[in-house]
């Protein structure tokens, strides 16, 4: 079945009249149910014998001699304009039952891919001699991804367009000559285009898939489709969808083609699957997904971890680490926004792999001056998140930052700039990264949202990037209440980054003479449960650390643990000397001549897999040496070496009094 288009239509003169419905239907909508209501023409079109849309026969209000296809407001579904398809829409595109040889349909998808507006696309039409249903579904879906705008259309004139109101009316007058392909993609590209679902067109599509449904006989793949549109029609509670799951499930997994696991997985994405609804079906479809991981397309392992991540489907790490295992030999194939979702899948499920990070590091460095700023983001953000510091990602993206920030949105420049600090590294071009960054900040500032300034300004001073010129502005009064407005208010983690914020300025930059933070944005400690500005302490690491110390001095009681100092950190040991060098008691609190802390560091305050201190612990450790402290660290790397009683209080008695004689108790 192929439609004809008839090149002489621009000399037709189109004679607009009132949408009314076929005589048939007029006929039988005139029908009234037993309490005089008129009856939902979707039931009395269709031959099936139950309703198809769940909520059709709900809506009484409508009247099928005065039904017209203007705006119609309706929280399931929302149209954006008006689009004439019965009788002043001519008969522009002619079904024939001979295929043209010419006919190509990827060859005339990937023209529409070319097109970047719709415009562009019913000039291709016009081209055309020929075309097959699915060249025609294939251009209304492309003009709804051109127009569509979150829940509106662009511009709702399109609707009324002669060429797209011609498509309507051939696929309305001959919706059973249609494929089931042809059919279901239609449909799906009307709700996409948000033409009203009380339209003759759409009830004929729709009644037409009711009945090739019926009849049980339709492909994994348009099924999928068809439950994608009824799903934007009537939402997951339409009563088609459960059918159309019911055939789906009747195929044998096993049979499935690798298209249709991604396709079935991409239709419960869309909201099908939503709210736990199948999951035995998604069970079932995670378990043999696992079989089949090494023979997955790039796209489909892109779509399916995207999936999980919507669906939230936790229990399914096995699977999410089999297609991590297998996405390290398509990094270099994912296309930018592929690789966005398999990074935002990781996160998500917590996961990182070595070799993963060994092809991204092979593949950024070579394409940040061209990847997509969302994709080069993620990578950062990734990085960030599983404290995976790789200087030649980190390098490679400094570098592209300076010439490519202008075409940064704020939100991209904060997360590409926040990991640097979280990791505490500074790259070799750290001058120019940060030069531009203040650049940025004098004049696009007001664009920032509060909290995502709040966040960049404080990774900055992590890495001793003092942003002096900007703290004035945030501890403005006018600012901290915008911050508080944002979002759920001022929670513990904003508090204590303001606070480390204005300490940093006291501390570090005695030249700054702006406002202070007023007192009651300030915390009184640092270590919070859950994110914190510090690492609580190792608990293993600390009992050995312990035991030692009593060793070394002899009794428990002259040290302390885990003790809030004034300035807001939490010590992990505290030692206290007199003006002789003498320890004292961790009771006394007269003169104390000496302070030292001691900073056990486990393998949590370290970024992965390497001896490179993360930045919140380097700033820790910096403050506290500015605020008169000792400090010694004692890394996990070194401690894990030692098992002899005498090798540890050897060890301590080094790092802690280097330049003493020890005496043996």
């Amino acid at each position: 079945m192929a439609f004809k288009f008839l090149q002489r239509f621009r000399s037709w003169n189109l004679t607009v009249k009132p949408l009314c419905f076929p005589t048939s239907v007029a006929y039988l909508s005139r029908h009234t149910g037993t309490h005089g209501k008129v009856l939902c023409p979707v039931c009395l079109w269709t031959r099936s014998s139950r309703c198809m849309l769940r909520q059709g026969c709900q809506r009484y209000r409508y009247d099928c001699q005065s039904m017209s296809l203007s705006t119609t407001w309706d929280p399931l579904y929302l149209t954006g304009g008006s689009v004439c398809l019965h009788a002043d829409a001519s008969d522009r595109f002619r079904l024939t039952n001979q295929q043209s040889a010419t006919l190509d349909d990827e060859g005339f998808v990937e023209q529409l891919g070319h097109c970047s507006s719709s415009r562009h696309v019913f000039k291709l039409l016009l081209s055309l001699q020929t075309m097959s249903d699915m060249m025609a579904a294939s251009a209304l879906q492309r003009i709804a991804e051109l127009e569509r705008d979150a829940n509106a259309l662009k511009d709702p004139a399109v609707l009324d367009h002669d060429v797209l109101k011609a498509l309507c009316f051939q696929f309305e007058q001959d919706s059973k000559r249609l494929t089931d392909t042809g059919l279901v993609r239609a449909l799906h590209a009307c709700t996409q285009l948000l033409v009203d679902p009380w339209s003759t067109l759409m009830i004929r599509l729709v009644s037409e898939s009711q009945e090739r449904l019926d009849r049980g006989a339709m492909a994994i793949k348009d099924l999928c489709v068809l439950a994608q549109a009824l799903l934007a029609l009537e939402g997951p509670d339409c009563a088609m969808l459960k059918p159309v799951i019911e055939q789906i499930q009747g195929h044998k997994m096993t049979e499935w083609s690798l298209e249709n696991l991604t396709q079935v997985y991409s239709m419960l994405q869309a909201g099908v699957g939503v709210g736990g609804r199948y999951q035995n079906l998604l069970n079932s479809m995670n378990t043999y997904t696992i079989s089949v991981a090494s023979s997955l397309s790039p796209s489909s392992i892109s779509q399916i971890l995207n999936s999980l991540v919507v669906l939230n489907q936790t229990q399914a790490i096995p699977l999410v680490i089999m297609l991590c295992k297998h996405t390290v030999k398509h990094v270099s194939r994912f296309s930018d926004g592929e690789l966005v979702h398999v990074l935002e899948a990781l996160m998500h499920f917590g996961h990182s792999d070595q070799y993963f990070v060994d092809a991204l590091e092979k593949h950024v460095p070579k394409n940040t001056f061209t990847m997509e700023a969302e994709a080069v983001t993620k990578v950062l953000q990734y990085c960030g998140r599983r404290l995976i510091l790789s200087k030649a990602i980190f390098d490679a993206v400094a570098e592209s930052f300076v010439y490519r920030a202008d075409s940064y949105s704020t939100s991209q420049i904060a997360r590409q700039i926040m990991p640097f600090g979280k990791l505490g590294y500074l790259p070799p071009n750290a001058g120019e990264l940060f030069c531009k960054v203040e650049g940025i900040l004098q004049t696009r500032f007001s664009q920032f949202q509060p909290r995502t300034l709040l966040n960049l300004l404080h990774c900055c001073t992590l890495i001793e990037r003092f942003p002096v010129n900007f703290v004035a502005k945030v501890f403005n009064p006018y600012f901290l209440q915008q911050l508080e407005a944002w979002g759920n208010g001022l929670d513990k983690i904003l508090l204590s980054q303001l606070t480390q914020l204005f300490m940093t300025v006291k501390l570090e930059c005695p030249f700054y003479k702006g406002p202070n933070l007023l007192p009651k944005y300030r915390v009184k400690s640092f270590l919070t449960p859950g994110r914190s500005l510090e690492t609580p302490v190792d608990i293993l690491l600390y009992n050995r650390v312990k035991a030692g110390l009593i060793d070394l001095l002899g009794a428990r009681a002259y040290f302390a643990s885990r003790v809030l100092t004034p300035y807001c950190y939490t010590l992990d040991v505290e030692i206290k000397l007199d003006e002789e060098g003498y320890v004292l008691p961790a009771s006394h609190h007269e003169i104390i001549y000496r302070r030292i802390a001691l900073c056990i560091d486990g393998h949590k305050r370290f970024c992965a897999n390497t001896h490179h201190l993360l930045g919140k612990e380097v700033i820790k450790q910096r403050h506290l040496k500015l605020l008169g402290y000792d400090v010694v660290q004692i890394p996990f790397y070194d401690f894990d070496k030692l098992w002899d009683r005498a090798e540890i209080v050897e060890y301590l008695h080094k790092k802690i009094f280097p330049h003493s004689y020890r005496l043996s108790w």
